[in-house]
């Protein structure tokens, strides 16, 4: 059995819309199996993808496309066969042949799942949007579609968990049969118009996880304090953790980070000054109930 002082370590690298002209994101095949390196290296075990465009000045756009997509999962995969790779999945509207067909070509050990749906509002101080709303949907039925292709490809659903309702409707998504096996859920604190990254909170979303869960925090937002203070409660409070240039831009000094790697450093630390130890790939592993390596 894994020891109970083992934190699984995630780290998102890329995102799914920062423009890498303005920022130091990953894109290229290349780029993304070098930012898997980092990651791994300094003590993370899984690795969050999303996929960007391959075509001249559309790196800042997702992309399904599977010559594309694959690409870049191989040169992962070459790069570091330990590490364990999250796909992600979210798409707005109800036309999710994209995702679909990467995880059918792929079959990842994990992919995120969104739990439910979401109004993503940023509002600035002069009242007017930031951008204009939108309905993040992921309804019961679109949400029963992936866990149904996850299913026939065993891949480990990752739930996100905008908010307190999503979490609680993880055990009503298992309790009708949409999936099996311990639930993996993410509470994802810090969106606007989600559950705000506050320490205080995780007590009580903890206490709404369905029985045998694993449970990790995705902090956001601004408020780098806030942010890194998150994590460390999660931690002492028996959650894994996720970082990365997806999540935030700062270390917990101030200082930007220049690369995943230094994100995925300080988590590290962290872990290590509560005295537990980051897993390592074949302990996540077990820990996420993956059975079989890809």
């Amino acid at each position: 059995m894994v020891q109970k002082n083992k934190v699984v370590v995630t780290c998102a690298i890329t995102g799914v819309l920062t423009d890498p002209n303005r920022f130091n994101v990953p894109v290229t095949p290349e780029q993304m199996a070098e930012a898997t390196r980092q990651a791994f290296d300094a003590g993370a075990t899984i690795v969050h993808a999303h996929f960007r465009s391959q075509q001249p000045g559309l790196g800042a756009w997702p992309t399904w496309d599977l010559k594309e997509v694959g690409d870049i999962l191989a040169a992962m995969r070459a790069r570091v066969p330990e590490m364990i790779i999250n796909m992600s999945t979210g798409v707005v509207g109800a036309d999710i042949s994209g995702p679909l067909a990467c995880l059918e070509a792929f079959a990842p050990e994990m992919a995120a799942c969104n739990a439910g749906s979401l109004n993503y509002l940023k509002i600035r101080q002069d009242g007017v949007w930031a951008w204009q709303p939108i309905l993040f949907d992921n309804p019961v039925e679109k949400v029963k579609k992936f866990l149904d292709v996850m299913t026939a490809h065993n891949i480990i659903p990752e739930f996100e968990c905008f908010d307190t309702g999503i979490v609680r409707s993880v055990a009503m998504y298992q309790a009708a049969g949409m999936f099996t096996g311990n639930p993996h859920l993410s509470f994802v604190m810090g969106v606007d118009s989600g559950m705000p990254a506050r320490g205080d909170l995780l007590p009580i979303l903890k206490d709404e996880l369905p029985p045998n869960a694993h449970w990790q925090v995705i902090a956001t937002g601004p408020g780098r304090e806030k942010i890194w203070d998150l994590h460390r409660k999660c931690i002492e409070l028996g959650g894994n953790v996720r970082t990365g240039l997806e999540d935030t831009f700062y270390l917990p000094n101030g200082e930007k980070a220049t690369d995943n790697g230094q994100l995925v450093e300080a988590l590290v630390k962290i872990i290590r000054e509560i005295g537990k130890e980051p897993a390592g790939p074949a302990e996540a592993r077990e820990i996420l109930g993956i059975q079989k390596e890809k």
